[in-house]
């Protein structure tokens, strides 16, 4: 009887994560104006962003933002939140890799040079 809990509970994340991925590409536009205006405020702030969405220049299935600093990176991805929202994310670590909502972009911007400046300390 646990199997059976526990691999229900596999299936249900399964869908849940399959439908989230589904949504992400079904918006593609959406998660590009996220990532545009992300970059914009970055540029602002003085980091040096490669957008890695132009299908005409780089072919890619998820739509990829390079920052830079002097000596230090990162590449960041919206995906779609169980909650019906979009996250900015660090790519590299998926889901684990949450900042912030892309609602508010002040705050992602915080925390985008955040880290990145905790990198360059190290």
């Amino acid at each position: 009887m646990g199997e059976d809990s526990l691999t229900g509970r596999r299936v249900r994340r399964m869908i849940r994560l399959h439908y989230l991925n589904w949504r992400a590409e079904w918006h593609r536009e959406t998660v590009l104006r996220h990532l545009d205006t992300l970059a914009l405020a970055l540029e602002r702030q003085g980091w040096r962003c490669v957008k890695r969405y132009h299908p005409e220049l780089i072919p890619v299935r998820v739509p990829l933002l390079r920052v830079y600093g002097a000596d230090i990176a990162t590449t960041l991805c919206v995906m779609a939140m169980p909650d019906g929202r979009w996250g900015f994310h660090e790519a590299a670590r998926g889901r684990a890799g949450l900042l912030c909502h892309c609602g508010d972009i002040t705050r992602a911007v915080q925390m985008v040079d955040r880290l990145l400046r905790a990198r360059s300390a190290r």
